[in-house]
């Protein structure tokens, strides 16, 4: 884990008034398993935008493979291997579970990298789902999105950015909703994901479960970074315990 896969440069982001993410820099290297914590409104999310080309930034640059991709469309950062999940789960709801998958099955960059075959497409949807947790032979797979658990709804949205093969994985609260058997049954999942050699940036409230897994984390307080270290040092870090727990002055006035 010594080549740099992406770099954040001084991220700025303003909304209004409100500022969002004040000069957040930091580096992700290739293989790691970087975790993203904070207060609520800290900016998590924004930044997860920010890398993704869902909200740009008024300064700063973000840097992949050592090419700055600021600004650039969603889907062309997509088509370059860095991938999302959202708080909010949206699948195709519609749909059977294994046919969410079909689609980014079809994407440019998944014809590139299959050399323009894929096989059946409807199978490697249903290896998809059995590898995020869905039972293959039971009619899960085949039931109607909108009929799905909380939680199959999550690990579906795994699934479909794992179709599209990627380098970089960034999960935003992927845990969120979940019950804790089924966060159970996910962490070995991610664990497997990053030790495969997938990239990983995780967002995440459930700071016990993430540190299990997480090689570093970073730290945002008011849109800035406050920490940047293993799990154990962060925890440690004044300026953290005040974020979450309230300082000494704080609870004396």
């Amino acid at each position: 884990m010594d080549k740099t896969i992406l770099a954040a440069e001084n991220l700025c982001k303003n909304f209004g008034g409100v500022t969002a993410i004040v000069e957040v820099s930091f580096e992700l290297k290739e293989g790691e398993l970087l975790g993203v914590i904070g207060p609520n409104g800290s900016g998590k999310t924004t930044l997860v935008n920010l890398l993704t080309g869902f909200v740009k930034p008024d300064l700063g640059r973000v840097i992949y493979r050592g090419s700055e991709i600021t600004g650039k469309a969603p889907y062309r950062i997509a088509e370059l291997g860095i991938v999302r999940t959202f708080q909010m789960v949206k699948p195709f709801y519609q749909l059977p579970a294994f046919k969410n998958l079909v689609i980014p099955l079809y994407s440019p960059r998944v014809k590139k990298l299959r050399g323009g075959g894929y096989g059946d497409r409807d199978d490697v949807a249903i290896d998809l789902l059995e590898d995020v947790g869905f039972e293959r032979d039971s009619f899960v797979p085949y039931k109607i999105a909108s009929s799905l658990p909380h939680g199959y709804l999550k690990r579906l949205e795994l699934a479909r950015c794992l179709a599209l093969r990627p380098d970089l994985l960034i999960l935003d609260e992927l845990f969120s909703g979940m019950s804790m058997s089924e966060v159970a049954s996910t962490l070995p999942i991610i664990e497997r994901l990053n030790s495969e050699g997938l990239s990983i940036i995780m967002v995440e409230h459930r700071l016990k479960e993430l540190f299990r897994i997480a090689n570093r984390v970073m730290v945002l307080n008011f849109g800035a970074k406050i920490a940047d270290g293993s799990p154990r040092d962060v925890m440690e870090n004044d300026a953290v315990k005040a974020a979450y727990l309230g300082s000494e002055e704080e609870e004396d006035a």
